[in-house]
């Protein structure tokens, strides 16, 4: 019997907008095959396109992700167009980009640093998470501060962090994806 790692899920959903975003949402019988109901990395095909993304919580029992405008154009997809998915989950986190305001403090911080680069590509996406999960710029400079002063201290992942809650400010609402918009 394969695992939840080795499960192929098939489904279509169709695309919708956030503000500027093209958000894709997984229906939830999709998503109940996922083995976390935090954030998981996902590999897989939209419309036969490759992709691999992490998928965010919803906060409602599902996940979903930003589809870039680059996967959107080579999927030749866009908002409103019902889309086809192929995905498993993965445990290969890739290194997630690291925001500047984030290097930056890690390159002035070399004991937060070594320990950065020591712990994993999937505690760095938790890092990241809890600290741009706050609209408020004082409140990322003090989790930036925070987080540099716990890596110092040995503390490979942020504690006390809900991980099965939606983090995006851009696209939530107390802690909840905002809800897709509904059409006619």
């Amino acid at each position: 019997m394969p695992t939840a790692q080795e499960v192929t899920i098939r489904f279509k959903t169709k695309l919708f907008k956030i503000h500027d975003w093209t958000i894709l949402l997984l229906p939830k019988d999709a998503s109940v095959k996922l083995p976390s109901r935090g954030q998981v990395m996902v590999k897989g095909t939209i419309n036969g396109i490759y992709f691999q993304s992490p998928l965010e919580p919803d906060s409602r029992g599902s996940h979903w992700f930003r589809v870039n405008d680059s996967l959107q154009k080579a999927a030749q997809a866009k908002s409103g167009d019902t889309v086809t998915l192929e995905i498993e989950s993965t445990k290969e986190w890739p290194e997630p980009e690291v925001p500047a305001d984030i290097q930056k403090a890690l390159n002035a911080d070399p004991k937060a640093h070594d320990l950065w680069v020591k712990v994993t590509p999937l505690a760095h996406w938790d890092w990241i998470r809890w600290i741009r999960s706050t609209n408020n710029p004082e409140t990322r400079a003090r989790r930036i501060e925070v987080a540099c002063d716990k890596l110092r201290k040995g503390t490979r992942r942020p504690c006390c962090f809900n991980r099965n809650v939606c983090t995006e400010p851009y696209v939530s609402k107390s802690w909840a994806l905002i809800d897709p918009p509904q059409t006619a």
